[in-house]
């Protein structure tokens, strides 16, 4: 078996709670979702790029450009309405070239926002960022990624 990664870009993380209330700290990165930078937290265990309430306001997407009908998504043990959407995700290098993807997104409805907190953007695995090849070394706190293709 050959160990290989085509890498395209790098960027660093920061490896801290992704909000005041919790101790657990998490991989946060920089990205932006249609243009718009924002943090979002890595979660290999997860399904789609879940928007955050304010962003999707910003994002302004209309029901008739989804992909579902409405669907309901546990989330932080509360169910969460919302729609999948195809978005553009750029993970933004620091080192090397960004990288574009289109990524399945769960946009949720504008009055699910108190059930959100203050959480980030999360980017979950299943319709996201499977789409990509990705590493991270937690020595130097640095997030790899590339292109499957």
């Amino acid at each position: 078996m050959a160990l290989t990664f085509a890498v395209t870009g790098a960027t660093s993380y920061q490896y801290r709670p992704a909000t005041p209330q919790e101790n657990t700290p998490r991989v946060v990165l920089a990205i932006a979702i249609e243009g718009i930078v924002t943090e979002a937290i890595v979660d290999t265990g997860g399904v789609y790029l879940l928007c955050h309430p304010r962003l999707a306001r910003q994002l302004d997407r209309d029901a008739s450009q989804a992909v579902s009908p409405v669907i309901e998504l546990l989330f932080r043990g509360v169910f969460l309405q919302g729609r999948l959407h195809r978005l553009f995700l750029t993970l933004l290098a620091e080192v090397g070239e960004n990288l574009g993807f289109e990524a399945t997104a769960f946009v949720p409805e504008p009055h699910e926002e108190e059930g959100w907190s203050d959480m980030p953007s999360i980017l979950g695995f299943y319709g996201c960022l499977e789409r990509i090849r990705m590493a991270i070394d937690p020595v130097t706190e640095t997030f790899y990624f590339g292109s499957t293709g």
